[in-house]
């Protein structure tokens, strides 16, 4: 005959404590790694690392990962932040005459790929990258490859996902500045064995040169195991498949004569690509008064290179928005817009672009006990992120 203790217990079946917790967010699955061992090792496990991520997707749990900057004391945070909840710091960097903050904050499942610009002399630099998972709080400073060649170097990192290796990597194109030519220098970073290598990438597809490549503003994103990036002179794109290694072009449609071409004079700002509702999107502002209209060029057809044009009607005109980009989208519906990160009193607030209300709405964020909001605080930029368990 069972006891009033044994009565009373409930014993439920580990698939079935593995489906709940795979709902929860990350917070609390961390605290409950000391409910038991089996708990533990539950969580630990990669197979519920995966269900963990594939749930949060679905669901569209995410946080911001926020760069800002406070002038007073003289700071660069790295910050994240839920949806009206409070800041948490994650990194406090002093912003000294050696370094200029240039972090370019790219995110996949997660985690969160940025870097920072150090100044070695007039003419010569050096970025220092970092991953993060803003959700457990895990910081990986990654080395450097050394620069064998001396003088003036430019360098750009992008942030990639392999799918058929199941490894994140991070992609670094250099650039040594010599008289007569150049040389550029490709090199493939793996989080999984913690080294660099460098890489062939010949031949390279026709009407593609590294002279083309924007080293200052990064706009670039992964899909399906492809690098894309903004060329900055043609506006092309650059596609690095992870996989093969190699590098393909896609013309847009400023080069295609569908669109008319930055060189026109007929944007307001440069255009810049983002992974919107799975496509690769090229988004245009046209020169006008008042005016008040954003230009989607969405890659609908990949394989037959076919692009749809969406327009989207602001409220307000875009000189008012200070002339806006999108750094992603909230969901399906809501856009995140690259200004008007306002402070007033204790809460920053973003601004959203909802495409299906056609209004503007203000994600809030509230100072917390470990980070209290300054009047001086400015922010760089924010990329939305899904919560996740993924170790670095």
């Amino acid at each position: 005959m069972k006891t009033l203790e044994e009565e009373q217990s409930v014993s439920f079946p580990m698939e079935i404590i593995k489906e709940i917790l795979s709902r929860l967010p990350v917070e609390s699955i961390l605290r409950f790694r000391s409910v038991s061992k089996p708990w533990l090792s539950l969580i630990s496990n990669p197979s519920f690392t995966k269900l963990h991520l594939t749930c949060a997707t679905v669901a569209h749990r995410t946080a911001f990962f926020i760069d800002a900057r406070d002038d007073t004391p003289d700071e660069q945070y790295f910050l994240s932040a839920h949806d009206g909840g409070p800041v948490t710091p994650l990194i406090t960097l002093v912003y000294g005459a050696d370094f200029n903050v240039t972090s370019g904050a790219q995110h996949l499942n997660g985690l969160v790929f940025f870097y920072i610009k150090k100044n070695i002399s007039d003419n010569r630099c050096t970025h220092q990258p970092f991953v993060v998972n803003p959700s457990t709080r895990k910081i990986f400073k990654l080395q450097p490859p050394e620069l064998f060649i001396k003088g003036k170097v430019l360098i750009c990192h992008l942030f990639g996902f392999d799918e058929s290796t199941n490894e994140h990597k991070i992609l670094l194109i250099r650039k040594f500045v010599k008289q007569p030519t150049s040389i550029v220098e490709i090199m493939v970073f793996s989080l999984s064995n913690r080294s660099w290598r460098t890489v062939d990438v010949e031949p390279l597809p026709t009407g593609f040169s590294w002279d083309r490549l924007d080293f200052h503003h990064v706009f670039s994103f992964c899909l399906n195991s492809v690098v894309y990036h903004l060329l900055e002179d043609s506006f092309d794109i650059m596609a690095f498949d992870l996989r093969t290694e190699t590098v393909s072009l896609i013309k847009t449609p400023l080069t295609l004569g569908v669109a008319p071409h930055p060189h026109d004079g007929v944007f307001d700002e440069g255009p810049c690509i983002i992974k919107f509702n799975g496509c690769i999107a090229l988004l245009c502002h046209y020169h006008a008064p008042e005016n008040k209209d954003m230009h989607f060029w969405i890659l609908q057809d990949y394989e037959n290179r076919i692009w749809v044009e969406e327009t989207i009607t602001l409220p307000k005109a875009l000189d008012e928005l200070d002339l806006p980009y999108t750094m992603g989208h909230v969901d399906m519906d809501k856009i995140i817009l690259s200004t008007n990160f306002e402070l007033s009193g204790d809460v920053m607030s973003v601004l959203v672009y909802n495409k299906k209300s056609k209004c503007m709405e203000s994600i809030q964020f509230t100072p917390g006990r470990q980070f209290p909001l300054s009047n001086e605080l400015w922010v760089n930029h924010a990329v939305r992120y899904v919560e996740s368990l993924l170790p670095l």
